[in-house]
This record gives C-alpha cells, sequence and structure tokens, in this order.
C-alpha cells in the first residue's frame, strides 16, 4: 500500500493542495481558529469572507476525495481535520463515497502492485535467470546456431533419428560430421545459457565453485604442455573457446582453434575480443580430422572433451600428429567407458547409448583402446589417467539439478517459444539435453563412463614431419 503521506506530497507538489504550514506548524492558530468557528456558530453569524480570515481557499473536488480517503481509512489528525474542513463524525452519504473511494484506491494500488511484480519476475526470468556467466547467454537470445527458425524442429528430427543407435557401418561413419555440425547449432545457445563458455566437465573442488573448478581443469592442460609466451598451441574442436581463453590467459601461449561449427566460430571470436584476447586466440571452421594446418605448425596440442565426436579416434590422432613439431605434446580429455562396464548389463547399455543418442557420439570408445590407438599413428604415451577416479571429487554434481531449476528453465524454454522469442524446437531439444543428463548422471554414479580419461602424448623428436 502506497504510504499516505506520499499521497500528499504528491498534491502539494502537483498544485492541488497549497502547503498548510501556518496550520500544521503553529497549534495557537488551531485553538484561536476553533474558538472562532465556534463563536461564528453560536451567533449564526457569517464567517469573515476577507482574504485575511482564510488563508487557504476550498480544496478541488480530486483533492477532497484523496484527502477523505486519508481520513477514512486512518485516525484524522487534529490540525488536517481542521484544515481541510473534514467533520470528525461524517455522514452516511460520505460514508458510502469515502468506502467507494477507498476500494477504488485500493484496487489501483493493488494492479499497480501486481504489474511491477509481474515486470520484475519477467525480468529475473528472462534477462538475469539462467546466463550461467557473467558474458554468457541469456535465455531470450536463445538462437539455433545457423539454421534459420522454421528449420529447426525438421533438422531436430533428422539429428534424432541419425543417431538413435551407434554409428557401425562406412557409410554411417561418413554422415557424422555434418550431424555433428547441426547437434552444435542445436545445442550450442542452450549450453552457453545453461552451462558456460566451456563445453565439458570437471571434477568438484572443495569450497570452490563450478567456475573455478573448470578453470583449474583447463590450466592443468597449459600446465602439462608445459606452454609458454612464446608457444603456439592448437586446441582441437575449441567450441565457443573457454577453455583457449583460460589457457591463453594462464600460459601466455598463442592459441589457434577449430571447431567444424560456423556459428561457434563466430560466438567464439566474439568472446575473444570482449576478453581482450583476440590478438592471443585466433579461431578456424574446419574439419579436425582434415585440419587447414601446415605439417611440424605447432609447439604442443590438446583437445577437452572433443574428440569423441569422430567416428575414428585415429584420423584425429594421426592429424594432430602431423601438425605438432617434432618433441611437441599432445594432451587430450577423453570419453570413454570403464573397466566397470558391462556390455551384457541391460542398464549399462541404456545409459551409455543414452549418453551417445544425446551428445551426438558414433560410439563411445574403451578405455585400454586409447594408448592403443595413440602409438598406432606413432605417438609416445608419456602418461595416462582417469581424471574421474578417487581421490577426485564427482564430476556429475552439477549435472543433479533438483525439480524446481528444471521446472524453472523448462518454463522459460516454453515461454519464450510461445511468444516466438525462440524458434519452434527449443522445447525438444531442451527436453533432449535433459535426459542426456540423466545418463550422464548415472554414468557417473556407476562409474561405468569417464569424461576425462586424460593422455599426455609426444611426438617423437626424430619423427619425420610429413603425415603418417
Amino acid at each position: 500500500m502506497v504510504p499516505k503521506t506520499i499521497w500528499l506530497a504528491a498534491l502539494v507538489s502537483a498544485g492541488w493542495v497549497p502547503p498548510p504550514l501556518l496550520h500544521l506548524q503553529n497549534p495557537s492558530c488551531h485553538r484561536q481558529r476553533s474558538i472562532q468557528t465556534r463563536t461564528a456558530v453560536r451567533s449564526r453569524s457569517r464567517p469573515d469572507p476577507s482574504p485575511t480570515s482564510r488563508s487557504h481557499a476550498p480544496p478541488k473536488p480530486l483533492c477532497s476525495a484523496l484527502l477523505s480517503l486519508l481520513y477514512f481509512n486512518a485516525r484524522p489528525n487534529p490540525a488536517l481535520v481542521f484544515f481541510f474542513h473534514l467533520p470528525s463524525s461524517p455522514s452516511p452519504r460520505l460514508s458510502l463515497l469515502l468506502a467507494r473511494v477507498h476500494l477504488v484506491m485500493e484496487a489501483a494500488t493493488m494492479a499497480w502492485t501486481a504489474a511491477v511484480a509481474g515486470v520484475g519476475l519477467v525480468y529475473w526470468f528472462f534477462w538475469v535467470m539462467g546466463a550461467a556467466e557473467v558474458k554468457g547467454k541469456r535465455g531470450v537470445d536463445l538462437k539455433m546456431g545457423s539454421i534459420t527458425d522454421d528449420k529447426v524442429k525438421d533438422k531436430y528430427t533428422q539429428y534424432w533419428s541419425f543417431f538413435r543407435a551407434p554409428k557401425d557401418t562406412a557409410a554411417d561413419r561418413d554422415k557424422v560430421p555434418a550431424f555433428v555440425d547441426t547437434f552444435y547449432n542445436l545445442v550450442t545457445d542452450i549450453y552457453e545459457w545453461g552451462w558456460g563458455q566451456s563445453f565439458h566437465f570437471s571434477p568438484a573442488l572443495p569450497g570452490k565453485s563450478d567456475r573455478d573448478a573448470t578453470r583449474v581443469h583447463e590450466e592443468r592442460v597449459a600446465d602439462l604442455l608445459n606452454a609458454k609466451p612464446a608457444h603456439r598451441l592448437l586446441d582441437v574442436g575449441c567450441g565457443v573457446g573457454g577453455p583457449m581463453r583460460a589457457i591463453a590467459a594462464h600460459s601466455g601461449s598463442n592459441v589457434v582453434g577449430i571447431t567444424i561449427n560456423d556459428y561457434q566460430v563466430n560466438r567464439a571470436r566474439a568472446h575473444n575480443r570482449k576478453a581482450g584476447l583476440d590478438s592471443q586466440c585466433e579461431v578456424v571452421c574446419g574439419n579436425f580430422m582434415a585440419m587447414p594446418f601446415p605439417d611440424a605448425s605447432f609447439d604442443g596440442a590438446y583437445s577437452i572433451e572433443a574428440t569423441c565426436h569422430a567416428p575414428r579416434l585415429q584420423d584425429v590422432y594421426a592429424e594432430v600428429f602431423r601438425v605438432l613439431k617434432p618433441g611437441g605434446l599432445y594432451v587430450s580429455y577423453e570419453w570413454v567407458t570403464t573397466a566397470l562396464y558391462r556390455a551384457d548389463d541391460p542398464a549399462h547399455v541404456e545409459a551409455i547409448h543414452g549418453i551417445e543418442r544425446g551428445d551426438a557420439l558414433p560410439g563411445l570408445r574403451h578405455h585400454d583402446e586409447i594408448a592403443d590407438i595413440a602409438r598406432e599413428v606413432g605417438f609416445e604415451v608419456v602418461k595416462e589417467l582417469d581424471l574421474a577416479l578417487p581421490p577426485s571429487l564427482p564430476w556429475w554434481t552439477r549435472l543433479k539439478m533438483g525439480k524446481f531449476a528444471y521446472w524453472r528453465n523448462s518454463l522459460v524454454v516454453r515461454v519464450l517459444t510461445l511468444l516466438r522469442i525462440a524458434p519452434k524446437g527449443v522445447v525438444e531439444v531442451h527436453e533432449m539435453l535433459f535426459d542426456t543428463a540423466k545418463h550422464l548422471t548415472r554414468g557417473g554414479e556407476t562409474g561405468i563412463f569417464s569424461p576425462m580419461h586424460m593422455v599426455l602424448l609426444r611426438k617423437p623428436a626424430d619423427a619425420a614431419d610429413e603425415s603418417k
């Protein structure tokens, strides 16, 4: 409810009521005026109409109604009652009028309060809520990459039909890059909105936020590579460049990222400029299984949960081997099934297939395949370690979204779609990612899946520069 003093101040400032300085500040004037009024009533005489006997003109009609409301809704101030000619006991007719005015004002106040609360709620839901990082994506800016709004639902349907089962044939594998590009058109903005600019997991750290844990996980890569300011590093599957910026800032190295998705290229470049790192970070669009870089052109390379999209890991590792200088190091965080996975357990199979369907994976590899593939293309295996194993804390806790948070995000997506701010199909993509999060959580809790099987590889110093 708006305080009555505010109504009175507004009326005075608008010129409806002259400021009653004399009568409100000098009690003796109140007593003198009261005696004069009673004397006039007894003698049936008319009050002196001269200007000197009346300090103020009668209030205007609107002013009278509002001031009557003040009188009706609270115990009257004697000074106000006297000055505004309000009777101490209003008549039934006046009481009815005052009650009606009171109801009108109450309704108006409630309407304004509801409107302000509604605007605040909409602002919180659409502009404030869900921006995972200060410079990240907001709900009202959700797009589907370079896909036009009228094609989003069709592209989602095509994607879902393609990845319903693992890709075992050569024909299927040839189609994977195009569908991975479609996948990142569909999910990039949702990832930025709900997760951040680094599209990967990291072990939780005691007393640290998710963003801090992510940064530490990325800086570990720079430390493993012994990255220096004079080095030129390759980010294989850079996404929108979250790890690239963290590693460039931590090491001082120059970083070149490659991603198959043109929309991510533009997002990464925009983030690089905003972070003031565009002179250190460069992004190109391309397929990491056929990279547009000269042989032996990088001092080091890394991939963070990106090569899982490759139908054949040999193709990616061979390309990285080609563009590395002799003696150069390569770090990769791989998505794998662990030694606990059982192919004859239906629950295990469903969890892994759920991860593959919802993350555009042609098929997860077993953890003991990674080092063998690296040696096959010519690398030396310097170190191999699953960073998800104890004493590391669970990486999946961030996925265990509460019911309120899920319904809140779902409501935002549905409302944005209804208002045509977000294109049709966003709801289905959001639901797919939420379902995938459940499979990822199940994989983490059971220990059958790891998104951070780390291998540190070296290109031999005497290796030929040409592609193997």
